[in-house]
């Protein structure tokens, strides 16, 4: 294959702590120096999240100002995801950052089971954080955690509630919601090229399945995600020391499947994300 891969890199999110790995960038200029990193090692997509000084999670459009003029600063043409996820904040505080105009921001279209809780997605939220996704000029990017998303979300594409192309991404490995099954991510891909035949898509694996994950989606001809958020160990005994030591696994594969890995230029393209000027 010869198609670019594009290499999204989830350096914080909204769980892991230093006390499970020392790595995990918090302040925000922790988050730009490991962000920077993972960009030189070939992340084109910066998945981020922000956090409270005591590492619990914000969804503060202070602090993701920030830290988007300090990414933007240190990773030029790197595309900027803010999250819109449920962890850190509750109702229309989710997409507080979205008058940022970041490149992009992650958008759940249903509800599902956590860990230890409801996913609450309700159906009037996704409605508004999508419309104002539209009003700002954000390209979203869906996360999948079950097929159903899939479902509504090309309903949403098809309707102009959400604009196109579609994103999607397969998340795959939390617990109490879909498991890292490979029936399943085929089915996935199946399903999203039935119904909307011109979407791009992704995937990410949680824990160990992140590897598993990062292969299959390589070798399929899909985009990848990787990073800290989802996965804090090379293997079962060694913690990764960097989200660019993650960037670098899923490289290794591309180079395996002999597929280039996208340049920041390229995943624009890829996803007709143009560069704010």
């Amino acid at each position: 294959m010869t198609n670019p891969c594009i290499i999204c890199v989830a350096i914080t999110g909204s769980v892991p702590r230093k006390e499970n790995n020392p790595a995990v960038p918090i302040s925000i200029s922790e988050q730009v120096e490991s962000t920077q990193e993972a960009f030189e090692a070939g992340a084109s997509i910066a998945h981020c999240h922000v956090r409270n000084e005591d590492e619990t999670p914000s969804s503060d459009p202070e602090k993701f100002a920030r830290l988007q003029e300090e990414i933007r600063k240190h990773c030029p043409g790197m595309i900027m995801q803010m999250s819109t996820g449920g962890r850190s904040g509750a109702g229309a505080e989710r997409g507080g950052m979205l008058p940022l105009r970041p490149d992009m921001a992650s958008l759940s279209v249903g509800s599902n089971n956590f860990p230890t809780r409801v996913y609450e997605n309700p159906p009037d939220l996704v409605e508004w954080l999508a419309s104002e996704m539209i009003k700002y000029d954000v390209k979203p990017e869906i996360e999948a955690f079950d097929l159903s998303h899939i479902f509504q979300a090309a309903a949403m594409a098809r309707d102009g509630r959400i604009n196109g192309p579609l994103y999607v991404q397969f998340v795959m490995g939390v617990k109490n919601a879909m498991p890292v099954d490979k029936q399943v991510f085929d089915f996935y891909i199946e399903t999203l090229n039935r119904l909307v035949p011109d979407a791009q898509w992704c995937a990410a694996g949680v824990g160990a399945g992140q590897v598993i994950v990062n292969e299959w989606c390589i070798a399929a001809g899909g985009h990848t995600r990787t990073g800290l958020e989802d996965n804090m160990r090379l293997d079962r005994t060694t913690l990764a020391p960097s989200n660019a030591a993650l960037v670098r696994r899923a490289a290794d594969i591309c180079e395996q499947y002999e597929r280039p890995v996208a340049t920041w230029q390229q995943a624009r393209d890829i996803l007709q994300v143009p560069l704010r000027t």
